[in-house]
């Protein structure tokens, strides 16, 4: 990542360049606003370079919306982000990072996460927008263990 890009709190007044980022990776944009507390984006210059973010539930979270802008692909720009949001959801209490993916499997199992049934989930987590629909019943799900 540029020397110059920050990681920071997402921020109300980012949603548009969250909104791009998510729609430039074919990511649901469905429920993100409602969570945006526990999003992180990458700045440099006032552009948004990369977002990610989680919903709680209960000691677990549902890892969300981690894009990152094309130019800066392949340079650790989602590395880092995704351990900034693991540093950040163990400071909030979380144990176990769960995530659904339809294409970084390969890019997660990497950094820490595991392949697992949709059945091995908490049913608050199975209950979640994420897994009733928005996305598809096809995505792998995974798993992290944050202790």
């Amino acid at each position: 990542m540029s020397e110059h890009c920050e990681l920071r709190d997402a921020q109300c007044a980012d949603w548009p360049g969250i909104e791009a980022l998510l729609q430039a990776g074919a990511l649901p944009l469905e429920g993100v606003r409602a969570h945006l507390e526990n999003f992180i984006v990458g700045e440099s210059s006032g552009t948004l370079y990369c977002v990610a973010g989680f919903e709680f539930y209960g000691q677990s979270a549902l890892l969300r919306s981690v894009a990152v802008s094309a130019s800066m692909r392949g340079a650790g720009v989602g590395a880092r982000l995704l351990e900034a949001i693991k540093s950040r959801a163990r400071q909030r209490g979380i144990v176990t990072l769960y995530l659904l993916t339809t294409s970084a499997t390969r890019f997660f199992a990497q950094r820490g996460f595991t392949c697992i049934e949709r059945s091995d989930t908490p049913v608050a987590l199975q209950a979640s927008s994420q897994f009733q629909g928005i996305c598809p019943a096809s995505a792998t799900v995974m798993v992290a263990h944050l202790d």
